[in-house]
């Protein structure tokens, strides 16, 4: 009796030929149902759908749950966890060395606006190429669930304790300090957030994302506002964003006059269609009002809430070479010696 063999359907590839198995990292090993996890498959998602080389990605974290979360996705990528807060002067040494890689940074509230305030601050006023995720749950994961500086003021601990002091707001400062495209998602929101990376992918400067990201085990209760249930009650999007890649036609039609359209670096297209009708998403003092009514009103605002881009990045501003400074030949990084003579006479 004659047997049929039924043949293997080929995967669905992206524009690069690759499978979306080529985006995927190791097993996790975070909590089940934790937000942090929803990103890691959206940055996968995002990533595939835009066709990037996984070897011309670098990913950077410092230390907390969330940055562990690079080593669940890219796996073929380049990666480096640094120490508690200090993973933007990695980023930035990195990015400086070598501008032919995309910059993929993922931290935490407590990464980011506790131990590495500082470092946070002078990154964004830089507008250095890098993508910079914040996954946002309010508390520190790793040593059981005390607020953060990201926790609201009034908000509830699962053993009944208040926090007391006011939130820090990442987001208003990445705008007020000079980041060039600055937006706030929530992990459960799979359609905002993945238009949202999708476009960070194709903007040349600091792309600020603050992800809300309920954690599971110490913040998702009654009380917390950092939970799925809050989140559902109180998100209150600004901008309904859509992502036209440079590779596809821009076939849509839509009115102009409630819809910026953005043109990016590459050529895509970034489509806010406006929910807030007198909201400009060019305009830093908007963003910023804006961002401050919403937490009066108890709101948490989602959406794009900046976009710039014409101001130059960093590397565009110190005319960096364009090849990676570890390939240049030893005659364009040393100076010869009459360029030394001529600097110690000058010191005499």
């Amino acid at each position: 009796m004659a047997t049929t063999t039924v043949p293997t359907p080929n995967p669905k590839v992206n524009r690069l030929g690759l499978p979306i198995l080529d985006y995927r990292g190791g097993k996790t090993t975070l909590c089940a149902g934790c937000g942090h996890n929803a990103i890691s498959e959206r940055i996968i998602d995002a990533l595939y759908e835009m066709g990037v080389k996984p070897e011309r990605v670098m990913k950077l974290s410092g230390i907390g749950c969330s940055s562990k979360s690079p080593a669940y996705f890219l796996s073929r990528a380049h990666s480096f966890n640094s120490v508690h807060g200090r993973m933007p002067s990695v980023a930035t040494g990195a990015l400086l060395a070598n501008k032919t890689m995309m910059g993929l940074g993922v931290s935490g509230d407590g990464d980011t606006a506790s131990i590495g305030m500082g470092q946070f601050v002078h990154l964004m006023r830089r507008n250095l190429p890098l993508i910079y995720i914040i996954e946002d749950n309010g508390v520190y994961g790793l040593t059981k669930g005390q607020f953060s500086a990201t926790a609201d003021l009034g908000s509830k601990l699962k053993t009944g304790v208040i926090n007391d002091l006011p939130a820090i707001d990442t987001c208003s400062l990445a705008v007020q300090l000079g980041a060039t495209f600055v937006g706030r998602s929530f992990s459960g929101d799979k359609k905002q957030l993945l238009a949202m990376l999708k476009a960070a992918i194709s903007h040349k400067g600091t792309v600020m994302l603050d992800v809300i990201s309920p954690c599971v085990t110490f913040n998702d209760h009654e009380g917390s506002t950092k939970s799925y249930k809050y989140m559902q009650e109180h998100e209150e999007a600004i901008t309904e964003v859509g992502f036209v890649p440079h590779f596809e036609d821009i076939a849509v039609e839509y009115d102009a006059g409630s819809t910026y359209d953005v043109t990016m670096h590459d050529g895509s297209h970034l489509r806010l269609r406006k929910l807030h009708e007198s909201y400009n998403p060019t305009d830093r003092v908007s963003a910023v009002k804006a961002l401050m009514e919403a937490h009066e009103r108890g709101e948490v605002l989602t959406g794009i809430f900046y976009v710039d881009t014409q101001k130059p990045s960093f590397t565009e501003m110190l005319n960096t070479v364009e090849e990676p400074l570890a390939t240049l030949p030893q005659e364009r990084t040393r100076p010869s010696k009459q360029v030394l003579d001529e600097v110690m006479n000058r010191l005499k």
